[in-house]
């Protein structure tokens, strides 16, 4: 791993580690839901404050909708949810945390491929050796023809495919093949270029043209994979401009609409939201033996639990409470 991705995996282990001791002391000792907020943001900033300050410059730079704007809409609306209906900090942090996880691993892979491909890089030939008048000129290997005799020498790349005249030596292809133990070659034998000439002195007539052979190949794949997508690549890109915007308005409009067709409906219909019940119940706490209930529920746990409970509980519980303070109608 680089520098900087140790210091992810750093800010990874301290959020977790400070997520799991806050957790395991709120659940032993009763702390304020304030207090608790203070407590959480230490480790939701540690690891999160690159993804919100990422959101932040997409905003202002009317690029609002990639997945910082999304971690950023969650773990917030997360943060804000525990804030108001005392829930749980550890969902947005965990949300972060999850999140970071996987992009470390997949910075660790790109990287890895990404030196992959700078020591396949270096393959690439810088020149071909010529005899001329019994001396060896260097010479670009684009303007080699087909059918030259070229010579490698000891510690030198293969520059062009061909057929062995003269010699005999053992070849590296570990950067072509991936075999570690190098391959005798002797005359008669087809070498292709990319190899390293270990041993021997090498006489090699050319079978094809540098832009031919496989070193160029080879190279030429490598250089234009990142320009070219496959079609699962193209189709995720596509899919992601209008899948994210969709989240998000999705996402505000799950926020608007219910409040505002409760708040319309509870204008023709004699209704009681749970909420009210809620407030009622916590009003009255201390004061509700006589029903069998011990202490109030909290608006969260009122919700958590509703699927358990009829509705003549809820209904009993509000008319004890009318009653109790004088209002039960006739």
């Amino acid at each position: 791993m680089n520098k900087k991705q140790k210091k992810m995996l750093t800010r990874i282990i301290i959020a977790a580690v400070l997520m799991i001791a806050f957790k395991v002391i709120s659940t032993f000792v009763d702390i304020p839901t304030v207090v608790l907020f203070i407590m959480y943001m230490v480790p939701y900033l540690v690891i999160g404050y690159d993804i919100l300050r990422k959101a932040i410059k997409g905003i202002l730079n009317r690029q609002v909708f990639d997945e910082n704007f999304l971690m950023a809409v969650a773990t917030v609306g997360a943060i804000i949810i525990a804030l108001v209906d005392d829930g749980d900090f550890t969902e947005a942090i965990a949300v972060m945390l999850f999140y970071q996880i996987g992009e470390l691993f997949q910075n660790i892979a790109v990287g890895k491929s990404r030196k992959n491909i700078s020591e396949l890089m270096d393959i690439r030939p810088d020149y071909a050796n010529i005899e001329v008048d019994g001396k060896l000129e260097q010479v670009d290997p684009d303007e080699v023809e087909v059918g030259t005799v070229i010579v490698v020498q000891p510690g030198e790349k293969v520059p062009i495919d061909g057929i062995i005249e003269e010699g005999n030596t053992t070849l590296n292809t570990s950067a072509l093949t991936g075999e570690s133990l190098p391959r005798q070659a002797k005359a008669g034998d087809e070498v292709i270029s990319g190899c390293i000439n270990m041993s021997g002195v090498l006489k090699i007539r050319t079978t094809k043209e540098f832009g031919e052979s496989t070193v160029s190949k080879i190279l030429d794949l490598v250089e234009n994979a990142s320009s070219k997508k496959s079609r699962s690549e193209n189709f995720i890109s596509k899919f992601a401009k209008i899948y994210t915007p969709a989240v998000c308005y999705g996402a505000l409009a799950l926020a608007i609409i219910p409040p505002l067709v409760s708040m319309i409906f509870c204008q023709f219909v004699d209704y009681v939201p749970l909420r009210e019940i809620s407030n009622g119940l916590h009003s009255a706490n201390g004061n509700l033996n006589h029903l069998g209930i011990p202490c109030a529920p909290s608006k969260s746990n009122l919700s958590y639990q509703n699927e358990k409970r009829s509705c003549e509980f809820f209904c009993d519980c509000y008319y004890a409470l009318l009653n109790y303070f004088g209002q039960l109608p006739l």
